[in-house]
């Protein structure tokens, strides 16, 4: 139980670091941990009229944690985003879809457009 405690504690501390680093690259964070019966998206910002649903990830390595999120996750996560959109009556912004990976101790790599919604 104590490891699964560590880890929902390590996730929620590397999604709280990710929002930092987006609010310093000039995002305005609109939620994280927008949890819906569909999926979850980590953080939702915006800049400008962009609006970005990024999934952070952290392990041991970079690569590993980008390689984390699966094309299961990724239909989640895109489906958390639909609903958040439909719900924003006035919001007619562009969308994209990041990775912010983690890595102890504090390595970020954010890769931006991470992957395309499938139609």
């Amino acid at each position: 139980m104590r490891s699964r405690q560590d880890s929902y504690t390590r996730g929620w501390l590397a999604e709280y670091l990710a929002a930092g680093y987006l609010w310093v690259k000039g995002f305005q964070i609109l939620t994280i941990r927008y949890k819906t019966p569909l999926g979850e998206v980590d953080i939702i910002a915006r800049r400008g009229e962009q609006l970005i649903f990024a999934e952070v990830k952290y392990r041991p390595d970079l690569d590993e944690a980008l390689y984390a999120v699966t094309p299961q996750a990724q239909n989640r996560i895109m489906r958390a985003a639909q609903l958040f959109m439909a719900e924003q009556k006035n919001m007619s912004l562009s969308a994209r879809f990041d990775i912010i990976a983690i890595s102890p101790p504090f390595f970020i790599r954010h890769i931006e457009n991470a992957w395309q919604p499938r139609s």
